[in-house]
């Protein structure tokens, strides 16, 4: 049985100032983002898709990714806690970034981003899946190390156990979704998309894997603190979410194929 080690949260103090090991995460999840980003341009070779095409995409993304995930974070999971304390949803340092919240601010703001440019919103959602989950690594990461998002109980031999919480034997359920929904979505997504594929069949395929991952996944995670624990047949809310995005990714990769065999 394993003991989680109890990170200070604070990576750098800075006198009453300190860096946060979940902003870290956030900062080398964006790094990742431009530096495969840079190298997916060079593959695809397209006009006006340079190096600051990627910057404005990521100043774009960056807000997606923040203002939808703590949006969701409050609206999806725990309403209830920061209605009562509404400064506490400026804390995003704490942690606390709902995925899907996050992922609808990214179609947002891309959607935005593609209209700005004049491009096809589909193939630039395409271009972006490959580089968004070494980000979700980074950011299971950071909720490792904050000791949040702790699994269900269990007997395995890896079992945790995180002090803060209890003495009962956890999943350690960061890792594994560390495991899934960062490095085996990460390899699928860029092993599919190195070579030609029709439009809107990569982003079909983030569909697919990262809702199948997180639902997966979910099985072994402790059911969110709040007004939601397992809801209906057993299912936590983080399943209920996850669930739309495969089907929208089965009928986008079959929409997709359809669409490319019939030109």
């Amino acid at each position: 049985m394993l003991t989680h080690p109890q990170f200070d949260p604070v990576a750098i103090h800075l006198g009453s100032f300190g860096i946060h090991w979940y902003g870290l995460m956030y900062l080398l999840g964006f790094a990742c983002f431009i530096g495969l980003g840079r190298l997916r341009l060079h593959a695809l070779n397209r006009t006006g898709w340079d190096d600051k095409f990627l910057d404005d995409l990521l100043f774009f993304g960056v807000l997606g990714v923040v203002l939808g995930g703590r949006l969701g974070e409050v609206l999806f999971y725990n309403p209830a806690y920061y209605f009562s304390h509404p400064l506490k949803i400026l804390a995003v340092w704490e942690g606390g970034m709902s995925f899907h919240g996050g992922f609808l601010g990214v179609l947002l703001a891309m959607v935005l981003f593609a209209r700005s440019r004049n491009i096809q919103w589909l193939a630039l959602m395409d271009f972006i899946a490959p580089l968004v989950p070494p980000g979700l690594a980074f950011g299971r990461i950071g909720n490792f190390i904050n000791g949040e998002l702790w699994g269900r109980p269990t007997d395995v031999p890896w079992a945790m156990v995180f002090p803060q919480v209890d003495s009962i034997p956890r999943h350690p359920s960061q890792l594994y979704e560390f495991g899934l929904e960062g490095v085996a979505l990460f390899a699928l997504l860029w092993l599919y998309s190195g070579k030609p594929r029709p439009v809107g069949a990569v982003s079909g395929l983030f569909l697919i894997g990262y809702g199948s991952f997180r639902f997966l996944g979910e099985f072994t995670r402790n059911p969110d603190d709040g007004i939601f624990g397992l809801m209906t047949f057993g299912v936590s809310m983080g399943q209920w979410l996850s669930l739309p995005m495969v089907v929208a990714g089965i009928a986008l990769m079959l929409w997709s194929n359809r669409r490319d065999t019939s030109r």
